[in-house]
């Protein structure tokens, strides 16, 4: 706020124009600065801040309930359990019914035939990158890591090779089972803190990935 001067050479500070009442009373005495009582101006700016306020508040909570409501009208919203994913290829263990590096209650979202395509491609070369991560200290991080992207790739591997031409079903589905029959050794090896068993288990299944990847980009352009 910029100062006056009156004449007679005392200081008077301008008071802001929001702030001047139709009934306020201002008396002008000789070497005395005139001011407004502040708590009516306080009063003023409270109401129209806690207005404002209000009026945002309104419009976020609107905007947050209306993709809550879209979220729920397209399909993005679960209610009950995450349901469980299932196999309807040949592609389990014969003796267990099922495979034991499977991570249960994971959410897998359909992305469609191709999506599994790519996503078999992307977590095999994941894997691939898991060498470096082998050491006697850090195999428990290895069995976590090889559960979460192998059950993606076993059940992603059952949509691939039901949506396969005829002749082509039979060749994916035992290229699926030596790659997971080798992951559940991979898995016990880990699980057992056996490093050297881990890392010859390993070996054997850097050229399997290497295969799976080679196989999906093929699988690409067919499906």
């Amino acid at each position: 706020m910029a100062p006056l001067t009156n004449l007679h050479g005392v200081s008077k500070t301008l008071i802001p124009t929001t702030c001047l009442l139709p009934n306020a009373q201002r008396t002008l005495k000789t070497g005395q600065v005139v001011t407004k009582k502040l708590s009516e101006c306080d009063s003023i700016h409270t109401t129209r801040r806690g207005t404002a306020l209000s009026l945002v508040s309104l419009v976020l909570t609107w905007q947050f309930n209306e993709k809550i409501s879209l979220a729920k009208d397209n399909g993005f919203w679960i209610e009950g359990p995450i349901p469980e994913p299932t196999v309807t290829n040949d592609i389990a263990n014969e003796k267990t019914g099922t495979r034991s590096f499977i991570k249960k209650k994971l959410y897998m979202a359909n992305i469609g035939t191709k999506g599994s395509v790519l996503r078999i491609k992307k977590y095999a070369f994941d894997l691939l990158a898991m060498a470096d991560l082998i050491a006697q200290d850090t195999l428990n991080y290895v069995r976590r890591y090889l559960r979460l992207k192998s059950t993606f790739i076993y059940f992603d591997f059952d949509k691939v090779i039901s949506a396969a031409p005829v002749d082509d079903k039979q060749k994916l589905t035992d290229m699926a089972n030596k790659l997971f029959d080798n992951f559940e050794k991979l898995e016990e090896a880990s699980r057992n803190k056996n490093l050297s068993e881990t890392q010859a288990c390993y070996k054997e299944t850097e050229v399997m990935l290497k295969d799976v990847m080679d196989r999906m980009t093929i699988m690409y352009k067919t499906i």
